[in-house]
């Protein structure tokens, strides 16, 4: 049996660090299962639904903000790095932290697909499987491409025990920590 790539990665995550660090402003890199991977820059309606998505957790969680691209230490032992389009957290939790910091105070992770070929893989697969790994307790997937929003919760064994899924247009529960109701119709104008 051929030893996957967490057994052998392709770098040591101090050296992805010292790669991502160096890398130019177009370029977001992750490493996630011990393989480096490019994430696309956003485009303006994935920022709008970021936007969007903000402003709802600022309404219904005032304590919380909503930190974009904030380089989170995610898989076991935390050798993985991933960069969520949000990550829902406690004001001032990243102060001091840098740009790789601990996942276990963030409330939800969130991402929000991309035109690009290794999405499926990532965002669909790999990342619920880190943030579960480290104990974030809700990981939201907007799925442009199948125009569904995805809930991923209770953490346990690397793996997340629920996942529900609603269309666009829909509402969907956000479970505690994060505790409300996700009205989706506005994710409707965003999908392309």
């Amino acid at each position: 049996m051929t030893p996957s790539s967490v057994d052998r990665p392709q770098m040591y995550v101090e050296e992805f660090e010292q790669l991502a660090h160096h890398a130019p402003e177009t370029v977001r890199l992750e490493f996630i299962r011990g393989k480096v991977g490019v994430k696309p820059v956003p485009n303006g309606n994935h920022g709008e639904i970021i936007r969007w998505l903000q402003k709802q957790c600022m309404q219904h969680v005032p304590e919380a903000w909503l930190y974009p691209e904030q380089g989170l230490k995610v898989e076991q032992y935390r050798k993985g790095r991933a960069r969520p389009d949000g990550a829902l957290a406690p004001e001032e939790y990243f102060l001091g932290q840098g740009e790789w910091a601990d996942a276990k105070g963030v409330l939800m992770a969130v991402e929000v697909t991309s035109a690009d070929s290794d999405a499926n893989a990532r965002d669909r697969l790999e990342k619920p499987d880190g943030y579960a790994a480290v104990g974030v307790p809700v990981y939201l997937l907007i799925d442009r491409d199948d125009h569904l929003v995805y809930v991923f919760s209770e953490p346990e064994g690397g793996k997340y025990r629920n996942v529900v899924n609603q269309p666009f247009g829909g509402r969907v529960d956000l479970p505690v920590p994060v505790g409300f109701s996700l009205e989706t119709e506005k994710l409707k104008d965003f999908a392309d």
